[in-house]
């Protein structure tokens, strides 16, 4: 896959800034899942921040194993990987290049230190990154 734009449902958006608002000041992590191959997001799940630190965060290892084998049993993939920036800008750091291992996933990073919420997405490949718009689309819309 290899995708420009990061596409997400307004159902989907609202509800990962809800989650990311309320771990605030705790950095929230989770996924966003679909169909494999579709490039679609369809289903949130929010995951458990097992650093529970304000600068940093790290999946629980079961909880994230228990999430692929549902996700393989679905016939589903990551279509992007969410994280919170509670008190710096909503670009990925030095970890988050270092932990992407989804070469194919988007990087969602949604900045809520500031006034006003930031949503950004990213590719991540071999540390390096590039940024993708974000569309916040009916589920209905193609994906260009």
């Amino acid at each position: 896959m290899n995708y420009t734009m990061f596409v997400i449902g307004p159902d989907l958006a609202e509800d990962m800034i809800e989650h990311c608002r309320a771990d605030h000041p705790i950095e929230a992590c989770g996924y966003l899942v679909g169909p494999a191959g579709s490039g679609r997001p369809e289903r949130l799940v929010r995951m458990t921040n097992a650093a529970a630190a304000t600068d940093w965060f790290a999946f629980d290892s079961r909880e994230l194993l228990g999430l692929y084998r549902e996700m393989e049993r679905l016939g589903e993939e990551p279509v992007a990987i969410y994280h919170s920036h509670t008190a710096s800008a909503a670009y990925p750091s030095r970890s988050d290049r270092e932990a992407a291992g989804e070469p194919d996933a988007h990087y969602v990073i949604v900045g809520t230190g500031g006034p006003q919420v930031d949503v950004r997405a990213y590719r991540i490949v071999g540390g390096e990154v590039s940024e993708e718009p974000v569309r916040i689309t009916p589920p209905s819309t193609p994906v260009p």
